[in-house]
């Protein structure tokens, strides 16, 4: 039987969150802050503001306000053995900043860019702590089945269609599509089996996209803006959906109508049940989501035989160990190790999705003397992280058990997002942001006041949390006060811990 695919999608004023699931199981988790700029995927017309010849980069001016970086990789025209190509969704532009060994040996920075010239960048990363975003010449507009080159020629398919009929089939249909010489074509994943007429209206959702970039860059004056990348809920859709989906829900009438164009422009004549949720119960509360989302936070994670696995973050790795615990086995060590050691291998790929854990990953699986075994293990992981939309590679599997990864890092992780360093252990630990408790707060007063008949509501907070509501987020909770006919009053506790609320109702 088919998993039962759904996809949710909650919107407050502070965030937007969406969730992805299988069978009620939570597979994919994103959130995206109104106060953080889209980013990642966004195109730039920028100036040149210095040029790095001892680390092969220049400093770009892109009006983000902090200059972005553009290594001598992502301005060479890497030159394939062949056309075949590996990009995958927001991955893309990543996947292209990997140098071409012979042209970069060739080419110095300063021979590329010149100071104070305006130059078309994209957004690959983004900007992490002193570091400014990542950028790159090698623009790429993703759609649902294609993925369009701006100044690339090459046509191409993604490695993760195999079937060698599809993939002649589907170069046939490529050789039809090309629109520009200027402008390269790459079949996504998704568009595996899609005939020429589905991937025709796609190559048009994206040279229209295409033309209005180039229109915009002509009359723009650098620093500027000329694509912006869509919100999160259009990405999710446009890269996670797929026909085997079994709903999209959503719980704002406002991202529900711009969904509802949105599917009719990027696939049209596809049917989509796409669901406005208006229930009393919060969306991600009724569908037993808050609970799996706040799981993501914890570091040690059971298994369902009763082993577990430990997610050790550090500066420059992250550890995962897995442990037998409290599971014994029927059998032998070897098999009880063995089992573990599979089901270990499903929740970590799991997990590397729901964390957006990016950068090196060494996986410490229980020890296996079998050789079979081990080999089996590493099939059933590389099966696990082919799931994976980011780019991954499995570098090693050691005698012991011992798995080296790397994994594509694009955005923050959901833990830097919604955390920051602790100030009661001198930043050895790390709480809940100020940001991610004043909207933990706003939603408790939305519980306590729809189900009451008081008319004034305290919210007791730590002080920063406090000054967070009362400034940024006073909007909301007047907003709240309105709908509500009632009055917050938001007090300031030092003593309170900085993860806690509390709540009072009178009338």
């Amino acid at each position: 039987m088919a998993a039962v695919r759904e996809i949710f999608i909650s919107v407050d004023a502070q965030e937007t969150r969406v969730a992805i699931t299988e069978n009620k199981r939570l597979e994919e988790f994103y959130v995206e802050r109104a106060s953080d700029s889209r980013m990642v995927g966004s195109i730039y017309k920028g100036r040149v503001t210095s040029i790095v010849p001892g680390i092969g980069a220049a400093f770009v001016d892109t009006g983000l306000g902090k200059n972005g970086f553009l290594y001598v990789a992502d301005i060479v025209e890497s030159k394939a053995d062949d056309e075949e190509a590996i990009l995958e969704g927001e991955g893309a532009s990543e996947e292209r900043t990997r140098p071409a060994p012979s042209s970069h040996r060739r080419s110095r920075i300063e021979e590329l860019v010149k100071n104070g010239q305006e130059i078309l960048v994209q957004v690959v990363k983004e900007p992490f702590g002193s570091k400014g975003a990542r950028l790159t010449t090698h623009l790429s507009l993703p759609g649902r089945y294609m993925v369009l080159m701006c100044n690339d020629s090459r046509l191409g398919i993604s490695k993760r269609i195999e079937d060698p009929q599809d993939r002649t089939r589907l170069r046939t249909i490529l050789g039809k599509l090309r629109f520009s010489q200027e402008a390269g074509l790459i079949i996504r994943t998704a568009g595996a089996g899609k005939g020429e007429k589905e991937l025709t209206r796609d190559v048009r959702f994206l040279s229209k996209i295409y033309q209005n970039t180039k229109r915009l860059s002509a009359r723009s004056k650098a620093p500027a803006c000329v694509y912006q990348e869509y919100k999160l809920a259009q990405r999710v859709i446009r890269d996670s959906f797929t026909e085997a989906t079994h709903r999209v829900v959503v719980d704002s009438k406002p991202e529900f109508h711009e969904l509802r164009g949105f599917l009719q422009s990027l696939i049209p004549g596809v049917k989509v049940r796409l669901d406005l949720y208006q229930g009393e119960e919060p969306l991600f509360e009724k569908e037993g989501l808050d609970e799996q989302i706040a799981s993501l936070f914890d570091k040690r994670v059971q298994l369902a035989s009763g082993g577990s696995i430990v997610i050790e973050p550090t500066e420059s790795l992250v550890a995962i160990d897995v442990n037998t615990a409290k599971f014994t086995g029927r059998r032998n060590l070897e098999e009880t190790a063995f089992q573990v050691d599979q089901e270990a291998a499903l929740e970590v790929a799991r997990q590397l999705r729901l964390r957006d854990i990016g950068g090196i990953v060494v996986i410490d699986f229980i020890d296996l003397d079998i050789p079979g075994h081990r080999r089996e293990l590493v099939q059933v992981l590389e099966t696990a992280l082919a799931r994976d939309r980011a780019k991954t590679n499995l570098i090693s599997f050691s005698e012991i058990c011992v798995a080296e990864l790397t994994r594509q890092r694009m955005r923050r992780s959901v833990e830097t997002v919604s955390y920051q360093s602790c100030p009661y252990c001198g930043g050895r630990g790390s709480v809940k942001s100020a940001v991610t408790m004043a909207i933990e707060a706003i939603r408790q007063a939305k519980r306590a006041l729809k189900h009451s008949q008081h008319k004034t509501l305290e919210l007791l907070v730590h002080p920063q949390v406090a000054v967070r509501l009362l400034q940024e987020d006073r909007p909301a909770l007047s907003a709240i006060e309105s709908q509500t006919r009632s009055k917050i009053l938001v007090l300031s506790d030092p003593s309170l811990h900085f993860e806690q609320i509390k709540v009072n109702v009178s009338g």
